[in-house]
C-alpha cells in the first residue's frame, strides 16, 4: 500500500509539473505518459483540485493550469543536474552570443536549487568537461533569443542582410518559421516578403535586426514538412 501510495505521489507531482510546462494536456496523453489508465488521470486530477491546484478544463480539449500559477522550483535528482550541467559546457561554445548569455543565466538558477553536496559535486563535473568544437568561443552571431522570441509570437521582423552569394546588402521582412544549428553557424528559415517565398538566413551573415510590432498569420505546415518540400526542389534549403 505504501508503495502504491508512492507511486501515486510522485505522479501527481509529476503530472503537476507536466501541466505547467504546456499549454493544454489531454487525459489520453497523461494517460500514455505514465502507462495508467484514463480513469486513473481524471482521479488524479481530481485529487489534484481537491488538494487547492487551480486546474481548468477545456471542454474537447483538455487540462491546464489558471493563468499565473506557480509551482515551487522543483528538486533536480544528481543526475539530471548532471545532465543539464554537461549541456552547459557545449552551450557554452555555441556561435551565438544570446545563446550562451540566456542558457547560463537559466543553469544559474537551476543550480540555485540544487542541495550543497549536490552544487559542489556539479561544479566539479563542470571543470571536468571539455567539448573540443569552437575551441576559441567564437561569437558569430547575437540575434538567437530575438529570434525565438518573434517565432513564438509571430511577429515580422526587418532585417539588414548579407548575401552570401554575392556579397550585397539588403533591407528584408520576413516572417520567422524555424531555426536549425550545424557545427558552424545558426541558420533561420523565414518567409521572405522581398524574395516572395522560405529563405535560410545564416545569423552570421545578419547584420542588423529588428522585431516589428506587427504579426503574420502563422504558417500552417510543420518543420518535417518543409523540409520535404526542400527536398524535391533543393539539395538542402535554399541560402539567400
Amino acid at each position: 500500500m505504501i508503495e502504491n501510495d508512492t507511486k501515486r505521489l510522485s505522479r501527481l507531482t509529476a503530472i503537476l509539473t507536466q501541466l505547467q510546462t504546456k499549454r493544454l494536456l489531454t487525459a489520453s496523453e497523461l494517460a500514455s505518459k505514465f502507462s495508467v489508465s484514463c480513469r486513473t488521470i481524471y482521479r488524479d486530477i481530481k485529487a489534484l483540485e481537491q488538494a487547492g491546484v487551480p486546474i481548468i478544463t477545456e471542454e474537447g480539449k483538455g487540462y491546464t493550469l489558471m493563468e499565473g500559477y506557480r509551482i515551487p522550483p522543483v528538486m533536480f535528482t544528481e543526475s539530471e543536474a548532471n545532465a543539464l550541467i554537461t549541456a552547459e559546457q557545449l552551450i557554452l561554445k555555441n556561435k551565438d552570443a544570446s545563446f550562451v548569455k540566456e542558457y547560463s543565466e537559466a543553469i544559474n538558477k537551476v543550480k540555485s536549487v540544487l542541495r550543497n553536496n549536490t552544487k559542489d559535486r556539479a561544479n566539479l563535473l563542470s571543470n571536468r568537461i571539455v567539448f573540443r568544437q569552437n575551441s576559441g568561443n567564437d561569437r558569430t552571431s547575437n540575434y538567437l533569443s530575438s529570434i525565438q522570441l518573434a517565432l513564438k509570437s509571430f511577429n515580422l521582423v526587418k532585417i539588414k542582410y548579407n548575401s552570401l552569394d554575392n556579397g550585397q546588402t539588403t533591407e528584408r521582412t520576413i516572417e520567422p518559421f524555424a531555426v536549425y544549428s550545424t557545427q558552424e553557424n545558426w541558420l533561420l528559415i523565414a518567409f521572405c516578403r522581398l524574395r516572395r517565398d522560405f529563405r535560410a538566413f545564416r545569423l552570421d551573415r545578419i547584420e542588423n535586426l529588428t522585431i516589428l510590432n506587427e504579426q503574420f498569420e502563422p504558417h500552417q505546415m510543420t518543420l518535417e514538412e518543409y523540409f520535404e518540400i526542400c527536398k524535391e526542389k533543393y539539395a538542402s534549403p535554399p541560402l539567400t
